[in-house]
């Protein structure tokens, strides 16, 4: 996912996202404690991932304020 697709969708839609990869978050964290993980680099995508909407949400709402 990159930046541009996530500028495109409606504040409510990126904060489903951000739930939703916030969740994936924590089921890898546990799946990486009881040592089941098997692709760690998952969990960085993820991580930046949620930085990416979390971005994206701020921008939104700075753009909405300064109207």
């Amino acid at each position: 996912m990159n930046a541009q697709e996530l500028a495109n969708k409606t504040p409510d839609q990126l904060r489903d996202q951000l739930t939703a990869l916030k969740k994936e978050a924590f089921n890898l964290r546990f799946q990486q404690a009881t040592g089941q993980l098997e692709n760690t680099a998952r969990m960085r995508v993820v991580r930046r991932d949620v930085a990416r909407v979390m971005t994206v949400l701020n921008q939104k709402a700075a753009e909405a304020a300064a109207k």
